[in-house]
């Protein structure tokens, strides 16, 4: 059974080849704005209004005629009668984002005057639509905001609530069926210690706070127990999903029944994959919906969910891929890797120094809580020298 190992197949074929045979949930909802962020659009939006809806001055000052203003410096001034009403030889005050009087064609900052009374001292010559926004100068109507597809952010949240937007079309959220299999398990309600040979199933409610984080809906399934009929049973049960991560039960030993399951319920195109850690991951699809099987190990399923996982539910979600958050380090010791796999190191960051805290260990969660990030080694590279200087992608 290690043949299947042996034939690995790269992580990025793997991600490829799997990504390719997902459809995107056309599933949507209609919500406020208030409940927007993070939320993926269903439909282009457009502006149903101009904005500025009225001309507007930019500037604390006096709004005038530029006319008014030809030929004045501070060695040659013109006054101009404060008034209400601007016309030939007047000026009226006004203030950051205030209407501009009828009459009025540019402003004049507060800076370049002196007011004396009911007159004011005008110091610096103006152009025509000085300091004046425009109707239409920031949003034009109908024109397009934001195309469909688009993942919302707070900041386009003020955008649509200045046009009195008050709800749009998003795709629904997708829902993740998170299944853990392993017969060494308890759940975590499970108030003793553990007996020998048994732990906590903490797996799924970290892949749930992932799934939440990227967008998804998790739906958690009670611990299976490694038999094939109760793992086709819980599959079953979670079929409606729109997509389905099943965790441990996933390498090649005597009592790894998923991927022969998942096999013989739909298709298995990958299992194996030349990633450390995360190498028993299997990558399928049941019903037309796809399906992750990650190592029960904790630090290769993290990895495998990291890397096959969060872009599997962008896809689903009809979400843009986000890039990861990197930043520079240099290497305070060396780093070794395995030839032929994409290999996750374990760092600690002291500012712009990255201490390799793990390279190996798959099973060892606290190794990846302790650290802040991955520096991420290539296939064809079998490490990094002491001082090298590396990318580390933060832990999210």
């Amino acid at each position: 059974m290690d043949r299947i190992f042996k034939e690995r197949m790269p992580v990025h074929l793997a991600k490829e080849q799997f990504l390719n045979s997902i459809s995107p949930i056309t599933k949507t909802e209609t919500i406020s704005i208030r409940e927007c962020p993070g939320r993926v659009l269903a439909t282009h939006t457009i502006a149903p209004r101009n904005v500025p809806h009225f001309r507007r001055s930019a500037m604390d000052g006096y709004a005038m005629r530029a006319a008014d203003t030809l030929g004045a410096s501070p060695l040659n001034p013109v006054m101009l009668q404060l008034s209400d009403v601007v016309e030939e030889g007047t000026c009226a005050r006004v203030g950051t984002g205030q209407y501009m009087p009828e009459g009025a064609d540019a402003v004049m900052m507060v800076e370049d005057t002196v007011s004396m009374g009911d007159m004011v001292e005008i110091r610096a010559q103006l152009h025509p639509g000085k300091n004046v926004g425009d109707i239409g100068e920031d949003i034009r109507k109908n024109e397009i905001l934001f195309n469909k597809g688009h993942l919302l952010r707070a900041c386009d949240v003020g955008v649509l609530a200045s046009l009195g937007i008050q709800e749009v079309k998003v795709y629904c959220k997708p829902v993740v069926a998170i299944i853990p299999v392993g017969d060494d398990l308890v759940p975590l309600s499970y108030t003793e210690l553990p007996p020998a040979g048994k732990s906590l199933e903490s797996n799924s409610l970290m892949i749930g706070l992932y799934v939440e984080k990227w967008g998804g809906v998790p739906q958690y399934h009670d611990i299976v127990p490694e038999d094939v009929g109760q793992i086709q049973q819980a599959i079953n049960n979670v079929i409606d999903a729109d997509l389905l991560v099943i965790s441990g039960g996933t390498s090649v030993g005597e009592k790894d029944f998923v991927p022969g399951v998942v096999a013989s319920m739909g298709e298995l195109p990958v299992h194996g994959v030349g990633l450390s850690p995360g190498k028993p991951t299997a990558l399928g699809w049941v019903n037309n919906k796809p399906v992750v099987c990650m190592p029960g190990y904790p630090a290769a399923g993290l990895v495998a969910l990291f890397v096959f996982g969060r872009p599997a539910l962008r896809k689903v979600a009809n979400a843009p891929d986000v890039p990861d958050i990197k930043t520079e380090a240099q290497l305070s010791s060396k780093i070794t890797s395995r030839e032929g796999y994409l290999s996750y190191a374990r760092v600690i960051l002291d500012g712009k120094i990255a201490h390799p805290l793990m390279t190996a260990g798959a099973g060892i969660l606290s190794s990846i809580a302790k650290s802040q990030g991955f520096v991420i080694i290539p296939e064809h590279v079998e490490g990094y020298e002491k001082e090298s200087k590396v990318d580390v992608v933060l832990i999210e």
